[in-house]
């Protein structure tokens, strides 16, 4: 998220030619790039992980295509999709949001937003049905006043943690047009964080 603050505090300094220290933001950013793929990608593992040095797998690296830090056809972003669907993922679309030792007790339910970070990434790499299979399987899970939970029982589908959630909402929003944006519907709205108009969603993957 450094990387992200300072890339999104360049593109505001420069398009709204404010004064500020752009060069020394940019020379920082790169900085922050290159320790991240450096130090966060396990090559044994063939994903992005938790932390440094770490083999702890975490869901939020599903969103560095999504905030432009690496392109989505990226192996290593392919990579980290595939590790997480294979260690992450229950029933196919429920998402934990890692699963290393974190010292509390108890578990945690499956994250209805992390479900939603996969079902994005799965629509802009090219995977575009099997987002909107998941998708429409994630959205059974929101009640009959359409609201939903935090996280959800991967087990019983019972709901967990704060309810209703704005960011569960979000995030299904958020996919809803992702999904819509790869299957190549019209918005009159700006696209999709992530993507840039003109840039094509990546050709269908089996």
């Amino acid at each position: 998220m450094c990387w992200v603050a300072l890339d999104r505090g360049i593109t505001i300094a420069t398009e709204s030619d404010r004064d500020a220290p752009v060069e020394t933001w940019r020379g920082t950013r790169e900085e922050i790039r290159s320790e991240v793929l450096e130090k966060s990608y396990d090559e044994d593992l063939g994903a992005f992980v938790q932390s440094y040095g770490s083999d702890t797998l975490d869901a939020t690296g599903l969103l560095l295509p999504i905030v432009g830090f690496l392109p989505f056809d990226d192996e290593r972003v392919q990579g980290t999709i595939e590790a997480t669907e294979d260690r992450l993922v229950h029933d196919e679309v429920l998402v934990h949001r890692y699963d290393g030792d974190d010292g509390l007790p108890g578990s945690e339910g499956a994250f209805v937003l992390c479900s939603c970070w996969l079902i994005d990434v799965l629509a802009l790499s090219g995977r575009v049905d099997d987002a909107r299979e998941r998708l429409e399987a994630l959205a059974d899970y929101v009640n009959s006043l359409d609201l939903v939970a935090e996280e959800l029982d991967p087990e019983t589908g019972a709901y967990l943690g704060n309810y209703p959630q704005a960011f569960s909402h979000i995030g299904l929003i958020n996919s809803a047009l992702y999904v819509g944006y790869a299957r190549g519907r019209d918005s009159s709205g700006p696209p999709p964080m992530g993507v840039r108009v003109g840039d094509p969603i990546l050709p269908e993957r089996e």
